[in-house]
């Protein structure tokens, strides 16, 4: 199992191999996490974004799918795109959705570990502007995190806010999860 962090702070900041983008589907840029590291990173992330739009994923990356890029102007070495899902609400599609909120997690987790990554920062994914409850959202992430075959030796969670930040310490402390 990795060892699990909890962060208050500017995951574009963060000195790790790899960080996690909760990145919309275009791949192109948006606003959030995403917005913060392109602008953060520089042209070249979106650069190389294009390209994997021109050949592999031309209709965009599927929800609950990860592909990385390099990070340009960021301290880490790489960046790994996560698509999440939009909150639907309550009720039986939750249930779907959640498990694409997982797959997001565990696919970056994935990717992660095929580049050679022995650390990587995870934002809250889909806990932002997609809406998803945040101490829903902070059960899923550490979940797959801990849950992972195969993962990085640290798995941080940056959260930009102290509420967020909370929320995640909460969820590590229900779920029993040893996260400094």
């Amino acid at each position: 199992m990795p060892r699990i962090e909890l962060l208050h702070g500017d995951i574009t900041r963060q000195h790790v191999d790899a960080i996690v983008n909760a990145a919309n589907s275009s791949l192109l840029g948006g606003g959030g996490v995403d917005g913060a590291i392109h602008r953060a990173g520089g042209p070249a992330i979106l650069e190389e974004c294009r390209r994997i739009r021109a050949t592999t994923h031309p209709s965009g990356l599927p929800t609950g799918e990860a592909v990385a890029t390099g990070a340009g102007r960021l301290a880490a070495r790489w960046v790994i795109h996560a698509v999440g899902p939009v909150w639907p609400g309550p009720g039986p599609e939750a249930d779907a959705r959640r498990e694409l909120l997982a797959s997001a997690y565990r696919n970056a987790i994935d990717v992660a570990a095929g580049l050679g990554a022995t650390s990587v920062a995870f934002p809250a994914i889909s806990a932002g502007i997609y809406g998803w409850p945040a101490d829903d959202a902070a059960v899923v992430a550490l979940t797959a995190a801990t849950e992972a075959g195969r993962a990085p030796a640290l798995v941080r969670f940056v959260l930009f806010s102290a509420p967020m930040h909370s929320e995640f310490r909460a969820a590590a402390d229900r779920l029993g999860i040893d996260a400094e």
